[in-house]
């Protein structure tokens, strides 16, 4: 069972935002110019036997590098026992076409983990950009360009390939949960117990609303999972009430949350690459707005992947792989 933790974490992954923003070098790794041939040539064998992603496997896009196969290891464990994110640059939106881009990216993706469908139509790979209707309740924010809030997603990591930023915003924002919960323990402990309570939440891929509390602490990790809108949609659905306790608590939460010490804001740039574990870290994105032109609009190519390395979950923080297909 998950216990309440009553001790401040001092873990790497208790980062502060302000702290990484002057020290990038930290958890922005510049690709080797060996690493880029490594990859191209992996890239050459996927467009020999005419595949594009994701429709391929790790056999097609074969790395057998010892060494890039060890920094790719070093990027999983960072992500399961480091900051909890990592962000690759080096990959070139000049050189490669988009196509190729994702190809790349779908295949680093296989080494590190599994990737899990994203909707019930079954993508593997999901398209961030502006195309829903925000009139619709239906429509996903992140299929829209207004501000996307903090939040969790449902597997173990989340990654983001920038095929091209906006015009203006679309800033990416993330923020240590171990942090957060370091300042409520420190600060307002009263309320921990809140945060442990299992609550119903919308939009974990049930088809009911399933219980699951903010964080667990379990095996000597704390987990989280958040998204404040998801959780109150969840007490509507099954006509449960907040309460002005839980009211508090989640508005507590949401003031640590857009603290702009604690949080790490970044502008991916064409062609870099930001993997997050979604039990440590929440990412956020500002409004943006498109160019006049819908070739050079803001896009994103997201990856959700089911890790290898990822953390034992307690019974009551279930975890969450993809999202079921459903048959047409």
């Amino acid at each position: 069972m998950s216990i309440i933790l009553k001790e401040k974490i001092e873990a790497k992954a208790a980062w502060i935002g302000k702290d990484l923003a002057q020290n990038q070098q930290n958890w922005i790794y510049q690709l080797s110019p060996h690493s880029l041939t490594v990859f191209d040539q992996a890239l050459k064998q996927v467009e020999a036997k005419h595949l594009t992603a994701p429709h391929f496997t790790q056999q097609d896009f074969l790395i057998d590098d010892q060494d890039v196969l060890a920094e790719i290891a070093h990027w999983a464990d960072e992500l399961e026992n480091g900051y909890g994110f990592f962000v690759l640059r080096g990959l070139s939106a000049e050189i490669y076409s988009e196509t190729q881009l994702a190809i790349i990216y779908y295949g680093l993706g296989l080494y590190l983990g599994e990737p899990v469908t994203q909707n019930p139509k079954g993508d593997l790979i999901g398209f961030v950009q502006n195309v829903g209707d925000q009139s619709q309740k239906s429509t996903r924010v992140y299929e829209t360009n207004a501000y996307l809030p903090y939040h969790t997603d449902l597997s173990d990591a989340v990654g983001l390939l920038c095929i091209r930023k906006a015009k203006e915003g679309g800033l990416s924002s993330l923020v240590s949960a171990a942090t957060i919960y370091n300042k409520i323990l420190a600060e307002y402990p009263e309320y921990l117990s809140y945060f442990y309570h299992p609550m119903p939440c919308a939009h974990l891929g049930d088809d009911i609303e399933p219980l699951t509390p903010i964080f667990s602490f379990y095996q000597n990790k704390l987990s989280c999972r958040y998204m404040r809108a998801y959780i109150e949609l969840g007490h509507e659905y099954q006509n449960f009430k907040i309460s002005q306790v839980q009211k508090e608590a989640l508005d507590l939460f949401d003031h640590f949350i857009h603290d702009p010490d604690l949080r790490l804001d970044m502008m991916l740039e064409s062609g870099d690459i930001q993997f997050c574990n979604n039990y440590a870290v929440m990412h956020s994105r500002t409004g943006f707005i498109d160019d006049e032109h819908p070739e050079k609009n803001r896009k994103l190519l997201r990856l959700w992947l089911k890790m290898p390395n990822a953390r034992m979950l307690s019974p009551e923080f279930p975890g969450r792989n993809g999202i079921a297909v459903k048959a047409a």
